[in-house]
Protein backbone atom coordinates (compact mmCIF):
# COMPACT_ATOMS: atom_id res chain seq x y z
CA UNK A 1 0.00 0.00 0.00
CA UNK A 2 1.54 3.25 -0.61
CA UNK A 3 1.83 6.28 1.81
CA UNK A 4 0.64 9.59 1.45
CA UNK A 5 3.23 12.04 0.95
CA UNK A 6 1.72 13.65 4.47
CA UNK A 7 2.36 9.96 6.02
CA UNK A 8 6.31 9.86 4.30
CA UNK A 9 6.99 13.40 5.42
CA UNK A 10 6.06 12.44 8.95
CA UNK A 11 7.63 8.94 8.57
CA UNK A 12 10.77 10.82 7.94
CA UNK A 13 10.43 13.23 10.42
CA UNK A 14 10.43 11.11 12.79
CA UNK A 15 13.47 8.88 11.69
CA UNK A 16 15.26 12.41 11.19
CA UNK A 17 14.74 13.82 14.33
CA UNK A 18 18.01 15.48 15.75
CA UNK A 19 18.64 17.16 19.22
CA UNK A 20 19.96 20.89 18.48
CA UNK A 21 21.96 23.49 21.06
CA UNK A 22 20.23 26.14 20.96
CA UNK A 23 22.36 28.88 20.79
CA UNK A 24 20.67 30.19 24.50
CA UNK A 25 21.69 26.86 26.08
CA UNK A 26 24.99 27.61 25.20
CA UNK A 27 26.38 28.55 28.77
CA UNK A 28 28.72 31.55 29.53
CA UNK A 29 30.63 30.75 31.91
CA UNK A 30 33.79 28.25 32.01
CA UNK A 31 33.88 24.58 32.49
CA UNK A 32 35.73 21.65 32.81
CA UNK A 33 36.43 18.82 30.72
CA UNK A 34 33.82 16.72 32.59
CA UNK A 35 31.40 19.47 32.10
CA UNK A 36 31.69 19.95 28.68
CA UNK A 37 31.37 15.97 28.19
CA UNK A 38 28.14 16.04 30.33
CA UNK A 39 26.86 19.20 28.40
CA UNK A 40 27.29 17.80 24.98
CA UNK A 41 25.81 14.38 26.09
CA UNK A 42 23.19 15.86 27.68
CA UNK A 43 22.05 18.30 24.53
CA UNK A 44 22.83 15.76 21.69
CA UNK A 45 22.49 12.23 22.81
CA UNK A 46 19.30 11.59 20.83
CA UNK A 47 21.41 12.10 17.27
CA UNK A 48 23.42 8.67 18.24
CA UNK A 49 22.70 5.39 16.44
CA UNK A 50 23.01 3.18 19.65
CA UNK A 51 23.37 3.54 22.86
CA UNK A 52 27.20 2.76 22.86
CA UNK A 53 27.98 5.76 21.46
CA UNK A 54 29.47 8.65 22.77
CA UNK A 55 28.77 12.42 21.63
CA UNK A 56 32.21 13.25 22.44
CA UNK A 57 34.83 11.60 24.62
CA UNK A 58 37.33 13.53 26.14
CA UNK A 59 39.82 11.80 23.86
CA UNK A 60 38.46 13.53 20.94
CA UNK A 61 38.74 16.84 22.74
CA UNK A 62 42.19 16.45 23.30
CA UNK A 63 43.02 15.46 19.90
CA UNK A 64 40.82 18.48 18.43
CA UNK A 65 42.72 21.01 20.43
CA UNK A 66 46.14 19.21 19.33
CA UNK A 67 44.83 19.44 15.71
CA UNK A 68 44.09 22.43 15.55
CA UNK A 69 40.57 22.42 15.50
CA UNK A 70 39.65 24.81 18.18
CA UNK A 71 42.03 26.54 20.74
CA UNK A 72 43.40 25.22 23.84
CA UNK A 73 41.97 25.31 26.84
CA UNK A 74 42.66 28.19 29.41
CA UNK A 75 43.90 26.74 33.03
CA UNK A 76 41.88 23.33 32.03
CA UNK A 77 38.80 25.23 31.08
CA UNK A 78 36.80 25.73 28.33
CA UNK A 79 34.38 28.81 27.94
CA UNK A 80 31.51 29.16 25.81
CA UNK A 81 33.80 29.54 22.22
CA UNK A 82 35.46 26.14 22.89
CA UNK A 83 31.63 24.48 22.83
CA UNK A 84 30.70 26.11 19.86
CA UNK A 85 33.89 24.97 18.27
CA UNK A 86 32.95 21.71 19.80
CA UNK A 87 29.29 21.42 17.96
CA UNK A 88 30.65 22.57 15.06
CA UNK A 89 33.02 19.98 14.55
CA UNK A 90 30.52 17.22 16.02
CA UNK A 91 28.50 18.03 12.98
CA UNK A 92 31.18 18.48 10.23
CA UNK A 93 33.10 14.91 11.26
CA UNK A 94 30.98 12.09 10.03
CA UNK A 95 30.89 14.06 6.96
CA UNK A 96 35.04 15.80 6.27
CA UNK A 97 38.65 14.81 6.94
CA UNK A 98 40.13 16.15 9.66
CA UNK A 99 42.26 18.29 7.62
CA UNK A 100 39.27 19.90 6.06
CA UNK A 101 37.60 20.55 9.48
CA UNK A 102 41.10 22.00 10.67
CA UNK A 103 40.81 24.14 6.89
CA UNK A 104 38.08 25.27 7.66
CA UNK A 105 38.30 26.14 11.41
CA UNK A 106 41.32 28.18 10.26
CA UNK A 107 39.29 31.63 10.15
CA UNK A 108 37.69 31.36 13.17
CA UNK A 109 41.12 30.69 15.38
CA UNK A 110 42.23 33.83 14.46
CA UNK A 111 42.98 36.72 16.58
CA UNK A 112 40.24 39.19 14.70
CA UNK A 113 37.61 36.41 15.85
CA UNK A 114 36.21 37.25 18.85
CA UNK A 115 34.00 34.77 20.96
CA UNK A 116 31.65 37.60 20.24
CA UNK A 117 31.52 37.12 16.87
CA UNK A 118 31.82 32.93 17.13
CA UNK A 119 29.11 33.44 19.22
CA UNK A 120 27.00 35.36 16.66
CA UNK A 121 28.03 33.43 13.61
CA UNK A 122 26.59 30.21 15.51
CA UNK A 123 23.20 31.92 16.01
CA UNK A 124 22.82 32.54 12.07
CA UNK A 125 24.00 28.56 11.83
CA UNK A 126 21.46 27.50 14.21
CA UNK A 127 18.88 29.60 12.26
CA UNK A 128 19.72 28.65 8.74
CA UNK A 129 19.86 24.73 9.79
CA UNK A 130 16.35 25.24 11.24
CA UNK A 131 14.97 26.40 7.99
CA UNK A 132 17.49 23.60 6.06
CA UNK A 133 15.77 21.25 8.08
CA UNK A 134 12.59 21.39 6.12
CA UNK A 135 14.09 21.27 3.08
CA UNK A 136 15.78 18.17 3.95
CA UNK A 137 12.56 16.71 4.51
CA UNK A 138 11.32 17.83 1.57
CA UNK A 139 14.44 16.27 -0.54
CA UNK A 140 14.09 13.06 1.43
CA UNK A 141 10.56 12.64 0.75
CA UNK A 142 10.81 13.35 -3.36
CA UNK A 143 13.42 10.90 -3.04
CA UNK A 144 11.26 7.88 -1.51
CA UNK A 145 8.64 9.10 -4.14
CA UNK A 146 10.81 8.89 -7.10
CA UNK A 147 12.08 5.10 -6.16
CA UNK A 148 8.86 4.18 -5.57
CA UNK A 149 7.86 4.98 -9.03
CA UNK A 150 10.74 2.93 -10.29
CA UNK A 151 10.40 0.00 -7.99
CA UNK A 152 7.26 0.32 -5.77
CA UNK A 153 7.40 -0.70 -2.28
CA UNK A 154 4.93 -3.25 -3.05
CA UNK A 155 7.20 -5.27 -5.86
CA UNK A 156 9.84 -5.55 -3.87
CA UNK A 157 10.22 -4.07 -0.32
CA UNK A 158 13.93 -4.87 -0.04
CA UNK A 159 15.06 -3.66 -3.39
CA UNK A 160 12.99 -0.98 -2.78
CA UNK A 161 14.85 -0.13 0.23
CA UNK A 162 18.51 -0.54 -1.06
CA UNK A 163 17.15 1.54 -4.29
CA UNK A 164 16.17 4.79 -1.58
CA UNK A 165 19.12 3.74 0.69
CA UNK A 166 21.70 3.89 -2.64
CA UNK A 167 19.86 7.35 -3.63
CA UNK A 168 20.04 9.28 -0.76
CA UNK A 169 23.68 8.07 -0.22
CA UNK A 170 24.70 9.73 -3.85
CA UNK A 171 22.85 13.07 -2.51
CA UNK A 172 24.94 12.81 0.58
CA UNK A 173 28.56 11.91 -2.05
CA UNK A 174 27.39 14.46 -4.16
CA UNK A 175 27.04 17.45 -1.48
CA UNK A 176 30.07 16.25 0.48
CA UNK A 177 32.17 16.80 -3.04
CA UNK A 178 31.04 20.14 -3.71
CA UNK A 179 31.71 21.07 0.12
CA UNK A 180 35.25 19.74 -0.55
CA UNK A 181 35.76 21.54 -3.47
CA UNK A 182 34.67 24.76 -2.04
CA UNK A 183 37.13 23.82 0.89
CA UNK A 184 39.66 23.74 -1.54
CA UNK A 185 39.31 27.10 -3.29
CA UNK A 186 39.23 28.59 0.74
CA UNK A 187 43.01 29.06 0.36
Amino acid sequence: MEKSLQELRREIREKLKLDFIVPEDIPDEEMFMEQVTTFMEEHLRNNLRNEDEKTLTKAMINNYTKNKLMPPPVKKRYSREHLIFLIYIYYMKSVLSINDIQKMMEPLLSEEMTEEKLYELYEKTFEMEKAQYFNIEQSVAKTKAITEKKLPESEDEYLNKMLYIFMLGYDIYSKKRLIEKLIDELD
